[in-house]
């Protein structure tokens, strides 16, 4: 696959999956590790993998277990809905899904595993600064993307993860 349709499938996957994640998370879960969940029988061109890292055993596995099960159930209803469609061809989503086991070492990684076991072009992935953190070096070493998908302290900027949480500022001056 060449970058610029690489880029342009993680573009077109990236904004499909955050907005079906938004009106997804009122929804309940399921799913498996890896996923052939969703298609409903729909002919697709070609698949797109996702890896999805959460804590699903140790403390932080209460939180993080139910936002794994919202990212399973956007990927089913994108693939129901006929997948993701970039110049007129449409992509199936599959996904790998590792656990973090509530410990950040362990979040770096299965983050390394995604990306060069798994071939993943994104993961979704982390809940905790500590996590995040972990995982950083991993996906600017690899040049590859995370989604951070909670509110952070701010401060740090890096062109390979996208921050979909509010920073201090967002929440304080509305407030004021």
């Amino acid at each position: 696959m060449t970058s610029a349709l690489s880029k342009r499938l993680l573009a077109a996957f990236a904004a499909t999956a955050v907005g079906v994640t938004i009106t997804a998370c009122g929804g309940g879960g399921g799913g498996g590790d890896t996923a052939s969940d969703g298609g409903g029988g729909a002919e697709f061109d070609g698949e797109i993998k996702v890896g999805i890292l959460h804590s699903l055993s140790g403390t932080m596995a209460i939180s993080e277990t139910t936002l794994k099960e919202v990212e399973e159930l956007a990927i089913k209803e994108i693939n129901e809905s006929g997948g993701v469609s970039v110049d007129g061809k449409s992509y199936k989503i599959v996904y790998t899904s590792e656990d973090g086991a509530s410990d950040w070492p362990t979040f770096a990684e299965k983050s390394q595993k995604l990306i060069d076991a798994d071939g993943v072009a994104v993961v979704f992935g982390g809940w905790t600064s500590a996590s995040r953190k972990a995982m950083l070096p991993v996906y600017e070493a690899k040049d590859h993307f995370l989604f951070y998908p909670i509110q952070y302290e701010g401060q740090e900027c890096s062109k390979n993860i996208f921050y979909t949480g509010a920073v201090p500022n967002q929440q304080a001056e509305p407030a004021v």
